[in-house]
């Protein structure tokens, strides 16, 4: 009835469309996948929008000069002037040794490094 070739050829069409069907199946997983990554990515996207947006409003200069006059007192806000700005080089230039950095420690180190050194040898 059946040779040999016949059963060997049912069973490779048998295993090609298990085969096809499984990776149909890992396909249609992936892109619902992508799908719903898709759809997350679109949620946040919208989200930055409306932030950007608030922000926008939250930072308008008019609004912003209402609140300084507003609370001026309560925070004790004052226009600044031209003359209060400066250069670089207007800067005093401070010098300041090792000593000053280590806030007078430098000395009790040097003398702990000899001690060290002496019960060493």
């Amino acid at each position: 009835m059946f040779r040999t070739t016949d059963i060997v050829l049912i069973a490779v069409m048998i295993s090609a469309a298990a085969f096809t069907y499984k990776t149909k199946h890992d396909a249609e997983i992936r892109y619902s996948e992508i799908r719903r990554l898709e759809s997350q990515i679109r949620v946040q996207e919208n989200a930055v929008n409306v932030l950007r947006a608030d922000w926008s409003l939250l930072t308008q200069p008019s609004r912003l000069q209402r609140l300084a006059e507003r609370y001026e007192e309560d925070l004790g806000l004052v226009t600044v002037e031209p003359q209060q700005f400066g250069r670089l080089d207007q800067i005093p230039v401070r010098e300041f040794g090792i000593e000053d950095i280590l806030g007078g420690a430098g000395e009790s180190f040097a003398e702990s490094d000899t001690a060290q050194s002496r019960t060493v040898r």
